[in-house]
Order: C-alpha cells, then sequence, then structure tokens
C-alpha cells in the first residue's frame, strides 16, 4: 500500500467495481492501453526548450537575491532582553540586529 495513504482503510470490492465503471463510461479520459503505456516520454524529453522556459519563470520568483547577505547565527540572549524585543512586533530580529550595528559603531 503506498505510504501516502496509509492512514485509509482500503476500498470494498463494491467501491472498486464503482470506480471502474466510471473510469470505463468516461469518453473524454478512456484508459490507456500498454501499447500507449510504453510511448510515453518525460516531458522533459518531449519539450526540452518549454521545460528551460518553466525553469527560468520558476527560478525568477520570489525574493531577489540580496548583494549581501546576512549570516545565520545561534545567539543566546536574557529572557527579558529577547522579550522587550519581541514584544515591539514583527521584525524584532532586524530590530536586534540595527541595535548591534549601533554598538558597534560606539
Amino acid at each position: 500500500m503506498n505510504s501516502k495513504f496509509k492512514n485509509q482503510l482500503p476500498i470494498s470490492d463494491e467501491e472498486e467495481a464503482r470506480i471502474q465503471r466510471g473510469i470505463a463510461e468516461d469518453p473524454d479520459n478512456p484508459e490507456l492501453t500498454d501499447e500507449e503505456m510504453q510511448q510515453m516520454r518525460p516531458f522533459r524529453e518531449v519539450f526540452p526548450e518549454l521545460a528551460r522556459e518553466i525553469d527560468k519563470e520558476i527560478a525568477a520568483r520570489g525574493r531577489p537575491p540580496l548583494a549581501v547577505t546576512k549570516t545565520p547565527v545561534t545567539l543566546r540572549l536574557d529572557p527579558d532582553v529577547l522579550a522587550k524585543f519581541k514584544a515591539t512586533g514583527k521584525g524584532w530580529q532586524s530590530r536586534i540586529n540595527d541595535a548591534l550595528k549601533q554598538a558597534k559603531v560606539k
């Protein structure tokens, strides 16, 4: 059984028969023959140019890359200091960064 459906009970024979009847009765989506299945090829093999265009569009989504990125660190802070910054709302990490920049300048 597919692990994706491990929490679902197996379907009954009646339910399986109903599903198979629905497949057989659908003129817009006939079941593929073994020969048709063997002739199938991956999308990227059949349409390589289109696949490359799609990849470019997907890569262009989201936030543009920054010239200078921040370095992730683990930092231990006193609970009251952390609470004070978190109480200021969204963006509290950036405000900690700004406070540390100011301390660096002094």
